[in-house]
């Protein structure tokens, strides 16, 4: 995930109110993990550090000199712009909290603009209380509103993002995922394309997992993942089939507000319902209840659809350079040059 690009090449641009008191704790969240950060060395050699995070700091040291080291030694060749060679212990369970908003009858989210980030679909803040506070008047508005605590994400590589403890609460193979996608988004972001931005990163993070798993996996981490993909592949499945109905009816003329209202609560009612056979299916895991405990809404579904719209084009870019990830980089970048409706296009070469 990318976020806070903006506060490092001209936030002060903006001229709201509103903007500077949002970039400003932004800004202070931000050089509070830099300065609380300790260098990643120094975590893994004090004898203070728990076993378990100890354990947990020295695999993500590994697979960010994996993701960094050049594919001719066995890496990913991701440029190396110093992230993740500190800690810092976050000290809350998230480490920023997102809002997401959307008009009643769509899909598709409110956004912010700000310099070299562009247009995104959320606020981020390091304070919840704050998050809630805007989830708030958003809500006062008429608007579907979403809140999400978010663990982990990426500054562009300009600055020296730190690994942080809200990381190192995921499963081995999410950790390892997480650290390939977030060193993935410096080396290509297109300001106001997050649909791309995310794809790109999440085809990094598929190719660069499969490897690791070549390179180091176990049969213990093999399974984990798979099942965390599997998992993950239905629940995205039922929120984006969810997403399509509601957009469909949105688009459907003729009906009046109330008409919309009731056929939307039809669709989210059928949506939990069938959340509770697929989690029946797997055998009662109960890893997604507290997202859907929050309330599904178009906020949540515009958000959701960011990550996975665009990933088949981009692994169709891949596939046709058999694999070469620096050259893959490179024709992605060409790509992003092109106006944003060709884009996915120009990655399946035509």
């Amino acid at each position: 995930m990318v976020w806070a690009a903006a506060l490092v090449a001209g936030g002060a641009l903006l001229s709201g109110c509103a903007d500077v008191r949002y970039l400003t704790q932004a800004a202070g969240g931000q050089l509070d993990l830099l300065r609380r950060a300790r260098p990643l060395a120094d975590v893994l050699a004090d004898p203070g550090t728990p076993a378990g995070v100890r354990r947990r700091l020295q695999l993500a040291s590994d697979v960010r000199a994996f993701a960094v080291a050049p594919e001719a030694a066995g890496g990913l060749g991701l440029p190396d712009h110093g992230s993740f060679l500190k800690y810092v212990d976050v000290g809350r369970p998230y480490v920023v909290w997102n809002v997401f908003s959307a008009p009643e009858f769509s899909v598709t989210l409110d956004t912010s603009c700000f310099p070299v980030a562009g247009c995104v679909g959320y606020r981020g803040y390091f304070s919840e209380a704050s998050a809630l506070s805007d989830a708030q008047a958003r809500r006062a508005a008429g608007r579907d509103v979403n809140v999400g605590g978010v663990s982990a994400y990426s500054t562009l590589g300009y600055l020296k993002d730190p690994l942080l403890s809200t990381m190192l609460t995921y499963p081995d193979a999410t950790l390892i995922r997480t650290i390939i996608h977030e060193l993935s988004h410096p080396s290509l972001y297109v300001a106001g394309d997050t649909v791309f931005n995310e794809s790109y990163a999440t085809a990094v993070e598929e190719e660069g997992m499969r490897r690791w798993l070549a390179a180091h996996g176990t049969p213990e981490l093999r399974e984990q993942d798979r099942l965390a993909q599997e998992r993950q592949a239905g629940f995205e499945a039922l929120l984006l089939d969810t997403r399509a109905r509601l957009e469909a009816l949105y688009a459907t003329s003729g009906l009046t507000e109330t008409d919309r209202r009731e056929r939307k609560g039809a669709i989210l009612a059928d949506m939990n319902a069938r959340y509770a056979t697929l989690k029946a299916s797997w055998g009662g895991y109960a890893g997604y209840d507290a997202f859907f405990a929050r309330g599904v809404n178009n906020a949540t579904l515009g958000a959701v659809a960011a990550y996975a719209t665009m990933v088949p084009d981009f692994q169709a870019l891949l596939a046709r350079v058999n694999g070469h990830l620096p050259t893959f980089i490179e024709e992605a970048r060409v790509c992003s040059r092109r106006p944003q409706a060709e884009r996915a296009a120009c990655l399946r070469g035509s």
